[in-house]
């Protein structure tokens, strides 16, 4: 089994910066893929950005694309995401998520393992 916990979420006024992170415990292995998705209010889960243990395999959705960064410290067994200039439509739960088949895509139906979300709130 694996443990997913998000943290350092957070209220940002627009062009604000925030750090989430995402802590891993349990039966995870390198090949896994890591990734962050996030639910707005009356919206579906829509993926922010992949990548895998070894650094590799970085894939960001388009709307975050050169304000968001993945990143992930195997030490520590910690995915961060660095977000940087945000704006009012990043507004949402933050969701780390697992993927056990390495694949690292953007579908939420591919993730094996969730954890409870963190609240984003940037205000205008």
């Amino acid at each position: 089994q694996v443990q997913l916990v998000e943290s350092g979420g957070g209220l940002v006024q627009a062009g604000g910066s925030l750090r989430l992170s995402c802590a891993a415990s349990g039966r995870i292995f390198s090949n896994y893929a890591m990734g962050w998705f996030r639910q707005a209010p009356g919206k579906e889960r829509e993926f922010v950005a992949t990548i895998n243990w070894s650094g590799g395999n970085i894939y960001y959705d388009d709307s975050v694309k050169g304000r968001f960064t993945i990143f992930a410290d195997n030490a520590k067994n910690t995915v961060f995401l660095q977000m940087n200039s945000l704006k009012p439509e990043d507004t949402a739960v933050y969701y780390c998520a697992a993927d056990a088949a390495g694949w690292g895509s953007v579908g939420s139906d591919n993730y094996d393992y969730w954890g409870q979300g963190t609240q984003v709130t940037v205000s205008s």
